[in-house]
């Protein structure tokens, strides 16, 4: 495989582990303790740290592409295992 192979679909896993990320750890005023701001949706996060957001993201987001290319490389899941339509004998 590539170098650029390897960079663009490590990067759409980074794309993907931000939606999987964000959720967790979010605290919002109301759990805080905090003063809301006028005009706040009651869901706003009280402190948002993008810094941990990405840490958290590149930790998934490699543990995800180490999966991906362990199976690339000693190919323990094929198409031919993922075709569920076929007909069986």
């Amino acid at each position: 495989m590539r170098w650029t192979s390897i960079l663009a679909i490590y990067l759409l896993f980074w794309a993907l582990s931000v939606f999987f990320v964000l959720p967790f750890g979010v605290r919002t005023h109301e759990e805080a303790g905090a003063e809301r701001v006028p005009g706040q949706a009651d869901s706003a996060p009280h402190q948002f740290s993008i810094a941990r957001v990405a840490v958290r993201t590149t930790i998934v987001s490699a543990i995800l592409f180490g999966l991906y290319y362990a199976n690339y490389v000693n190919g323990w899941i094929g198409p031919a295992d993922l075709d569920l339509f076929s007909p069986s004998n």
